[in-house]
């Protein structure tokens, strides 16, 4: 047998592409903003995780310039031997220090700072639970790792009380989503630690959606429910808020510094470029000088959900910039994001495995800079598409 024969058997996104459906890989062309150029036109951007809107600012641009003209364009080698730079350093402590901790790491990507980090602390007599509708990088970390993998019901803290009760001698640490990536809920960090705490085990919040979003000049779902403290790692992204790519984990010094002399994708990786470093540090700068960004995300988040509930979608539990359209069937949601993508609005569109069977969604999401005009254009569109197929 071919071990190939699987991919020449695979045909889905191209008869997706025949059926004029498919809606990935679209490229732009333009920078990341509020409005987008695609395919020569001008569409309004529903579908980008630039919360604060600091991809275009400036000051970042001009401060990832700078960088690569004092330091190059890559450190051409690992953290662990030639590549780190006093720019790593520097950033780590400030990171750190922001989301209430002792000492961080940086990854050259968000899904590798969990990959890496999960996997690193769980070992054979360990067991890591994870919430179901925990991220793919969570979930790939677990099993990177040598332990066993428990996963209990979305936000379900008996489910997870009960679990937890099964394993008095092991090793254990719950990992959770600070902000959920496709429904746009809250972990419950309260109750999540009050049942860590009765089990003697570890809590991990991904805060990937949550830092600028959520807390005090956004710095995350441990801060918003005034717990940073109690959670023992934080881990954060830079490619959302912090308007570059990568990613660290924060915690006590001595776990920080266990994680940096024994995660593999942390010590076999490039270390981030010196551009995307400096980028991440006037980002968030700029995210603690100028706390009216936030307060516009969530304005503008606001008046979204308003207007999506008011027409008559179903937007489930979104309580956060994250704002879900609960279409339904596979193919119905495809036909949908081509009516609003040909109106002149571009949003994700999200299906199996991503989410449950016929629990499919037009995944949007909100940035400080949009506008209210911006808003009420893309809930005109939603509208229309919504009642030609009959959803609304």
């Amino acid at each position: 047998m071919d071990i190939f024969e699987k991919c020449f058997k695979y045909d889905e996104p191209e008869k997706a592409k025949a059926a004029g459906f498919y809606p990935y890989f679209r490229p732009h062309h333009a920078k990341t903003d509020t409005v987008v150029l695609m395919e020569g036109r001008e569409v309004i951007m529903l579908g980008s995780n630039s919360y604060l809107g600091l991809t275009s600012h400036p000051e970042v641009k001009e401060a990832a310039k700078n960088a690569i003209e004092i330091h190059g364009t890559g450190c051409a080698g690992s953290r662990f031997l030639n590549g780190t730079l006093d720019l790593h350093e520097e950033l780590e402590k400030k990171l750190a220090k922001f989301v209430g901790k002792e000492d961080a790491i940086i990854y050259s990507t968000g899904f590798f700072a969990n990959q890496g980090a999960i996997s690193a602390l769980i070992s054979r007599n360990d067991v890591v639970f994870i919430d179901k509708l925990d991220h793919a990088s969570i979930v790939d970390g677990t099993r990177l790792g040598f332990g066993e993998i428990v996963r209990f019901r979305h936000n379900d803290i008996e489910h997870l009380d009960k679990l937890l009760a099964k394993y008095p001698d092991k090793g254990k640490m719950v990992v959770v989503d600070g902000v959920y990536s496709m429904d746009g809920d809250i972990a419950p960090l309260p109750d999540l630690i009050k049942v860590c705490k009765k089990y003697g085990a570890r809590l991990y919040v991904d805060d990937a959606h949550s830092l600028g979003v959520l807390g005090k000049n956004g710095r995350g779902t441990a801060d918003h429910f005034n717990c940073t403290d109690d959670v023992d790692i934080i881990m954060g992204t830079f490619s959302k808020s912090l308007a570059a790519q990568g990613g660290f984990v924060a915690g006590d010094h001595k776990v920080i510094d266990y994680i940096r002399h024994h995660s593999r994708p942390f010590i076999f990786s490039a270390s981030l470029a010196p551009a995307l470093i400096a980028t991440v540090d006037k980002a968030l700068e700029i995210m603690i000088r100028e706390p009216e960004r936030i307060e516009n995300l969530w304005k503008i988040t606001k008046y979204a959900a308003e207007g999506f509930k008011r027409i008559g979608f179903d937007i489930g539990n979104a309580q956060t910039p994250i704002i879900p359209i609960i279409i339904g069937q596979t193919e119905t949601t495809f036909k949908f994001w081509k009516l609003i993508y040909d109106m002149g609005v571009f949003a994700n569109c999200v299906i199996p495995p991503a989410v449950p069977e016929n629990k499919c969604i037009i995944r949007t999401s909100y940035i400080a800079t949009h506008t209210i005009e911006q808003i009420d254009k893309a809930l005109e569109v939603f509208e229309k598409a919504g009642k030609q197929l009959g959803i609304i």
